[in-house]
Formats: C-alpha cells, sequence, structure tokens
C-alpha cells in the first residue's frame, strides 16, 4: 500500500479502530460526501439560480460553509472521481486522456488507495451509492476499492450495456433511471441507520444531471427550469432526506456532510458567472459548487473565496477520522479543515487545471495564469513566443474579473514571474512520460 502509516496490517487491532469508543473518549466523526455530475455552479439557489430552487441545499449552506472558489481536480468525469478518492492530480492516476467505458481499460489502478480503504483501516464503514465510473468491469468496482457495500452504475448513464449492480452482482437491466435518485437515497437512509452506532463513510456520485435526464413521475414539472431544473431539485430533495435521517437518529452533530460536483455542468446547466462548460480549463469547466455542514464544528454562514479541490477532501477526512498522512505519501491535497472552520486561507500555494494531459491553467491566490485552451478543435497556446500573446501566457484576477475576459499579463510582470514559478514547479512535480514534450507538442 502507498501510504504505509494507514495500512499496516498490525493498526487494524490498535484501539482508534474499535467501532465503539471507550468511556470519555469522542466518538469518531461521520462523513457523507455528495458529488453530483454536471452541476454547473450556477445551478443552485445559493449560487444564483433564480429558475432551480433548491432550499435544502441553500439552508445546509447557511448552516455551514460554502466555499466559492472550489475546483475539480479535472474537468471531464473519470479523472475528476479519481482526484477526490485518491487526493492526488489524476495526471498521477493515468486517467487523464479518456473515461472509463465499457469498450476501454481505463480503471483506477489496484496500487492506488482510495478514500474508503483508508477509512475503512481506520474502523469505517463504507458505502458508494450512485456512479463509481472508475472502471467498467466487475474486477475494478467499488468492492475491490475499499467500500462494503456498493448499489449503483459502474459508469455514466448515455453508454452501454448499463446495468445496476448491488454490490458485484447485477440486478437491473435495463435500468430503470427515472427513480435512480430516489433509490440511491433510500438506500443511504438504510446504511446511515444500520451504522448508527459505528464510524462511517457514505460517497453519494450521483447520476445525474448527466444527460440522458430522468426523473420520476412525483418530481416531474415542479421546476422553472425544464426537466433539468427537475433533475436537479429531486438532487437536492435526496440532500434534504440524508440531513433529516442524521437529526432524526442524533448523528447530525457527529456527521460532516459534503455537496460538491465534479465538473463543471455541459450541455445545459449554469457556470453560473465563469467562462465555458464541462470540458475546459476556463473556470466554468471546473470551478463547482462546495458546501459543507458540521453543527458544532462549522460556524454558521462561512464564505471563503479562498481556492481549494476536491484533492483536498482526501486529507481532510483522513486526518479528522484520526489517521496521519507522512511525508513519503504522495499526496497532493491538504487538509482544509480550518478553512471550513476559521475561514483560514487556502492551504495551497497553487492549484494546478489541467486540459486532459497539460496544464492549461494555475490558481494562486486571486490570481489565475491561463496557458492554453481549446478552439475548433485545435489548442491555441498563450504561452510560446510565437503566440500573438506572447510567452508569458495570459493573467487574470479571477476575484475582480471570474469570467476571465481581461489578462493584466502586461500590467503585473511580477505577478506573472510568480505564477510562472508556481508552474514550473507544478512540472517538476507532476512530471511523467504523458508530460514530457507538452511545452513541445504543435498546436
Amino acid at each position: 500500500m502507498r501510504y504505509s502509516s494507514l495500512y499496516l496490517s498490525a493498526l487494524l487491532i490498535a484501539l482508534n479502530f474499535i467501532s465503539l469508543p471507550l468511556a470519555g473518549q469522542t466518538p469518531k466523526p461521520n462523513f457523507i460526501v455528495i458529488m453530483a455530475d454536471d452541476l454547473g455552479y450556477g445551478d443552485l439557489g445559493v449560487y444564483g439560480s433564480r429558475l432551480i430552487k433548491t432550499p435544502n441545499l441553500d439552508r445546509m449552506a447557511l448552516n455551514g460553509a460554502r466555499l466559492d472558489s472550489f475546483y475539480s481536480s479535472a474537468n471531464i468525469c473519470t479523472a475528476a472521481r479519481g482526484g477526490l478518492l485518491t487526493g492526488r492530480y489524476p495526471i498521477r492516476l493515468d486517467l487523464v486522456l479518456d473515461v472509463a467505458r465499457p469498450t476501454n481499460e481505463v480503471h483506477l489502478k489496484a496500487e492506488e488507495t482510495t478514500l474508503a480503504e483508508a477509512l475503512g483501516s481506520l474502523g469505517y464503514r463504507t458505502a458508494l451509492f450512485g456512479k463509481w465510473h472508475l472502471g467498467s468491469r466487475i474486477e475494478w468496482s467499488p468492492r475491490r476499492n475499499g467500500f462494503d457495500e456498493f448499489f449503483g452504475l459502474l459508469h455514466s448513464n448515455d453508454m452501454t450495456p448499463l446495468e445496476l449492480y448491488r454490490d458485484e452482482v447485477m440486478i437491473e437491466d435495463p435500468v430503470d433511471q427515472s427513480t435512480l435518485t430516489e433509490r440511491y437515497t433510500q438506500e443511504a437512509i438504510q446504511f446511515i441507520e444500520k451504522n448508527r452506532s459505528e464510524p462511517f463513510f457514505l460517497y453519494m456520485p450521483h447520476t445525474f444531471p448527466h444527460v440522458p435526464l430522468y426523473v420520476s413521475n412525483r418530481f416531474t414539472g415542479q421546476s422553472e427550469a425544464g426537466l433539468y431544473g427537475d433533475v436537479v431539485e429531486t438532487i437536492d430533495w435526496s440532500v434534504g432526506q440524508i440531513l433529516e435521517t442524521l437529526q432524526r437518529l442524533d448523528l447530525d452533530e457527529n456527521t460532516l456532510v459534503i455537496f460538491t460536483s465534479d465538473n463543471g455542468p455541459w450541455f445545459e446547466g449554469s457556470p453560473g458567472p465563469f467562462r465555458d462548460r464541462k470540458g475546459s480549463s476556463w473556470e466554468g469547466g471546473q470551478r463547482v459548487p462546495f458546501i459543507a455542514q458540521w453543527p458544532g464544528k462549522i460556524p454558521a454562514g462561512v464564505i471563503s473565496n479562498e481556492p481549494a479541490m476536491n484533492i483536498d477532501i482526501f486529507p481532510t477526512l483522513v486526518t479528522l477520522a484520526g489517521g496521519e498522512i507522512s511525508e513519503k505519501d504522495v499526496i497532493d491535497g491538504k487538509d482544509m479543515l480550518a478553512m471550513l472552520t476559521e475561514n483560514a486561507p487556502s492551504p495551497h500555494a497553487a492549484l494546478y487545471l489541467f486540459d486532459s494531459d497539460r496544464i492549461a491553467g494555475v490558481r494562486s491566490g486571486e490570481w489565475k495564469l491561463v496557458l492554453e485552451s481549446r478552439y475548433r478543435g485545435a489548442v491555441p497556446s498563450f504561452d510560446n513566443p510565437q503566440s500573438y500573446y506572447g510567452p508569458n501566457g495570459l493573467l487574470f484576477n479571477v476575484r475582480l474579473d471570474p469570467s476571465e475576459t481581461y489578462s493584466y499579463t502586461r500590467e503585473y510582470p511580477e505577478v506573472v514571474a510568480q505564477m510562472r514559478a508556481h508552474l514550473e514547479n507544478g512540472i517538476q512535480q507532476l512530471q511523467s512520460t504523458v508530460l514530457d514534450n507538452m511545452w513541445n507538442r504543435p498546436n
């Protein structure tokens, strides 16, 4: 195992792995991570939506923390999920060139340690209800990657064959997609009830609003934003059911609940004030909602514009569970608990935004350096002497100009120099065979 400090078999009998705490000992916190698929930053009421009503998520944000500069680690599904579950940039996982499909070999490698494996070794019960999308074969399924229970799909709902699994048994084909969100929710409620007396990690990566879109009759036509809005409002209902269950079982004060999205919106949905959509490294492709609630631990109404990324969820939860990440562990994420509880600055000097296997942008503080983008099938570079923009890239102040409209490369050469130093460090730290010649490729 990569994370030896967490996974030495001898630790499995240590006191902190006992499911019931000793007298006077604080119980380990529970964790619930809910992730929508292709949900836009602007699709929630708390992030500015006027047509889609999300009262449960809005209330969750008011009662906890909202991060306004939170990024996915990728602009497509599979890589983003790998980043969240391992705390590592997807470039390290060899998950950046395509998504997992029934027709390819893309999957999370066995030597990678998932959040479920890390928390499982710390005494947690683990479950995934929803879309896996880190390998389309049973031998690559959630049960082989640390999850005690699995109910859901192995890949996106626009791929065939599409089958519903319970653990490693296929139970439905064709899948009734209209009730998937409700069935995931029922599974989640049952899991929470069953494990109320021991620490648990529940991961709910929803199938929607990835296309094709489906809702059951009870949610049809309730939104002012068409079928897409109905789907999002169904997810909001699901979040409300989870929060109500925690409160009913007196688990809410010992449970950290996180809500986010895997990337920006695709053909429908709102990226909010940001530029572009899923599949791009502009803000609309990778800046996503992030809401966290933990009564008594996270103060109500925290709003932060400090940059963070879904790779930070791994070290944050492992640390809260009592685990340690040594300097030998190659984890790119940082513990972001202080951002949520104290409105602290970002723990990152810089975050790297990828377009496939290439670093396309660097975010540090209020600044973002953009190196390239996609245009009509080509990849124009802003980072070479032949570029119209010169050799230094486009520099945006994404707090003043969130839509990345005006570059300040000429006006702030000292900031450009700092950002390029971060870039060079990123190239060194994240170097791999697919990155060897990234700056010398033809546009």
